[in-house]
């Protein structure tokens, strides 16, 4: 009887084990940390030693509530070494509470309404001549293109960069990361 129920809870804890390595294995991680599905954009990012800057600046914006809402949402998300390519002073300038509405204007502006994945992107690329175009919750557009094996990501202001990872799935929307802040 020892036996079975010795079996019984190595075969748990295999079963247990096996299904956490898949949903390891179903979102990369990013800034060494674990993404997980189950957690909001908020409650992921801040787990990220890549964005650091990217959550101070949703904090002083007052976005922690709305990204930690139902959503979804799909965030394009700058690294801390891509806010570093900003002209120097720029993001002290936009973390200071007067420029709380321009914060929040660079922010939204990576922000697309729904999930988008890069599947999604690649769909709409092939149906529109090799540009996918969403609107931000900004109100201007990021266009996307095939570069090499990934996606890059412009604005019409000229800012280009690349999708570093992506469809990192968040309970409410999914996560690409970007090496480039686009600035409206």
């Amino acid at each position: 009887m020892n036996h079975v129920i010795r079996t019984a809870i190595v075969a748990a804890a295999v079963a247990v084990s096996g299904s956490a390595i898949v949903a390891a294995q179903t979102n990369p991680m990013v800034g060494g940390a674990a993404m997980y599905p189950t957690k909001t954009i908020v409650e992921n990012a801040v787990n990220s030693k890549d964005h650091t800057t990217l959550v101070a600046a949703v904090k002083a914006a007052g976005l922690v509530e709305t990204l930690s809402g139902p959503g979804p949402f799909t965030v394009f998300a700058p690294t801390n070494a891509a806010f570093k390519k900003l002209p120097a002073g720029t993001v002290d300038t936009l973390l200071k509470p007067e420029n709380k509405a321009q914060l929040a204007s660079v922010l939204t502006y990576h922000v697309v309404p729904g999930t988008i994945t890069a599947a999604d992107i690649a769909a709409k690329a092939k149906a529109n001549g090799g540009t996918a175009t969403y609107t931000t919750v900004q109100g201007e557009p990021l266009m996307f293109k095939k570069v090499g094996t990934g996606w890059g990501i412009m604005d019409g202001k000229g800012h280009k960069g690349r999708v570093t990872i992506a469809n990192v799935m968040q309970s409410n929307g999914v996560i690409h990361v970007v090496d480039t802040v686009m600035l409206p």
